[in-house]
């Protein structure tokens, strides 16, 4: 939540300007209480209002200095340390400096006010002020001070909120960093090593592979450091990166890449799907010593994405890459960028290897995305390959 500057800058300018309005506000409202006093209203309007605001204007003294004394000495020095006791014993020392000091103030100043004024008054000496005199002084201040009080309270339970929430927000995008940054060394490792054999073999299809590769790369460098991406634009990594394997596995692979649904109407997390179709070829059908295949479907909603992937996988072979750090990354990804919005189903059983991903989408859900998402390193473009 965006600050307001008037109510929580630590700036001059805004500190005098709502220290004054609050005072003036005050000041407007507690004359106005005391022009209804019941000996008020036995004098003329003029009478009254002079003297009401003029009372006001004079507790008011008390008032700022029990307000301040409480906000920027008592809560800081000992309520926010947890020094209860003397937080008590403290604040009855202010409520009293301040109750005095009002009561002097009203035989001092008020009562030669009243008297000019023509407002009969009962002249007491200093030493004639008494306990109800003193507690006299005390009023309206300590509606203030509770107002005061509670506003400081509120301001400093707001901002450690903020700062709090804050730290959370670093917290999360230092893990996504992490965990994208895991990703892309694992995709182009493999991806190399599928380069390699190819060039070993001095492969006519060597050269689309550096093709596809440079713009894999492109992609997962440069349009991945947006917090989200066009959808269809991940589909087409998708389909690279399955060209690729393609083009790896020959003949002995027989894959189905179905997209269907108005891709280019939502937008996602970058390389989410991209680990579970890695993992369907490295730990999937590459045990494979036969005949092997990989189906792979992608439906794109109004306000969802369905992600079905299952592949053939070796006999007595266990839990195909269901632990590896491929998948751990991205589950821990999408708890991080789409909590309580997806369902992540994976299982294995009759030698198919299945992973269902139902992910809700909405405006909302991509608003919430941590701008961190985004790579931290920024590279220039270079020519295409």
């Amino acid at each position: 939540m965006k600050q307001v500057p008037f109510i929580f800058s630590d700036e001059p300018k805004y500190r005098w300007a709502r220290h004054i309005i609050y005072w003036v506000f005050w000041w407007l409202f507690q004359g106005f209480l005391y022009s209804f006093t019941p000996a008020a209203v036995n004098y003329s309007d003029a009478v009254r209002f002079l003297s009401a605001y003029a009372d006001s204007l004079i507790y008011m003294i008390g008032h700022i200095l029990l307000s301040y004394a409480l906000m920027y000495f008592l809560i800081p020095r000992f309520l926010l340390k947890q020094q209860y006791l003397l937080t008590v014993v403290v604040a009855l020392i202010i409520f009293f400096i301040a109750a005095v000091l009002n009561a002097v103030l009203g035989q001092y100043l008020i009562s030669p006010l009243h008297n000019k004024l023509g407002i009969t008054v009962k002249n007491i000496s200093f030493l004639q002020i008494n306990y109800l005199t003193i507690l006299a002084g005390l009023r309206g201040g300590i509606t203030i001070a509770g107002i005061s009080c509670a506003i400081k309270l509120m301001k400093y339970w707001y901002v450690k909120e903020q700062r709090n929430l804050q730290l959370q927000k670093e917290n999360l995008e230092s893990k996504l960093e992490l965990l994208k940054s895991q990703v892309h060394p694992h995709f182009l490792f493999n991806t190399l090593n599928n380069l390699y054999s190819l060039t070993l073999t001095q492969s006519k299809q060597a050269p689309m592979v550096v093709t596809h590769l440079s713009d894999l790369l492109r992609y997962m460098l440069y349009e991945c450091n947006e917090k989200t991406v066009p959808l269809n634009r991940e589909v087409e990594a998708l389909k690279k990166y399955v060209e690729l394997e393609k083009l790896r596995y020959g003949n002995r692979i027989d894959v189905s890449f179905v997209c269907s649904g108005e891709t280019d109407k939502l937008k996602i997390a970058p390389l989410l799907f991209l680990p579970f179709v890695e993992n369907s070829f490295k730990h999937g059908v590459s045990h494979v010593l036969d005949q092997c295949w990989v189906n792979l479907h992608l439906h794109a909603g109004k306000d969802f994405i369905s992600f079905n992937l299952s592949n053939s996988v070796a006999k007595n072979e266990t839990n195909a890459g269901a632990g590896g750090i491929g998948l751990q990354n991205v589950k821990k990804r999408l708890d991080l960028l789409y909590p309580q919005q997806y369902e992540l189903h994976i299982s294995e059983e009759q030698e198919i290897f299945n992973v269902k991903l139902h992910i809700s989408i909405s405006k909302q859900a991509e608003e919430t995305i941590p701008e961190s998402e985004s790579m931290l390193v920024k590279i220039k473009p270079v020519p295409s390959i």
